[in-house]
């Protein structure tokens, strides 16, 4: 008998990069795995304007909507939500100024992708953001 699907939810993501390279990660309260900006759309909510909306509600950072720029639309195990799958929209957008973590944000930290990586990524980032990134 086949398995049923595991429930799907659906984000978006954004990549921000210093002039270092380095991906500006987010870690939500009570959690212990560090991604993107970024979360799910509002009902009729675009990816475009779910992005810039939760970089203003997470980090308090301005999104040009015309400066993202579309990395992919992935699938991988979600971070958070034991068996659960996400399926996100990831875009690329120019670093702008941000602020302290906010709405449900704890940590900010900033990733070095050509150094080992930490234990701590959401699959998605690991296994299909920065890869994309690498082949750009």
């Amino acid at each position: 008998m086949p398995q049923p699907e595991p429930p799907m939810i659906r984000v978006v993501g954004v990549v921000m990069r210093d002039d270092a390279g380095r991906i500006l990660t987010v870690r939500k309260r009570g959690t212990s795995r560090f991604m993107l900006v970024g979360g799910k759309p509002e009902p009729g909510e675009t990816p475009e304007a779910a992005a810039v909306r939760e970089a203003a509600e997470e980090i308090r950072a301005a999104l040009d909507p015309d400066a993202l720029s579309l990395l992919g639309h992935f699938r991988a195990p979600a971070a958070n939500e034991p068996d659960h799958v996400i399926e996100s929209t990831v875009f690329t957008h120019p670093l702008v100024a941000h602020d302290e973590p906010a709405a449900e944000i704890e940590e900010l930290r900033w990733l070095d992708p050509a150094s080992p990586l930490p234990g701590d990524l959401a699959p998605l980032l690991v296994g299909y953001v920065l890869p994309a990134l690498a082949a750009e």
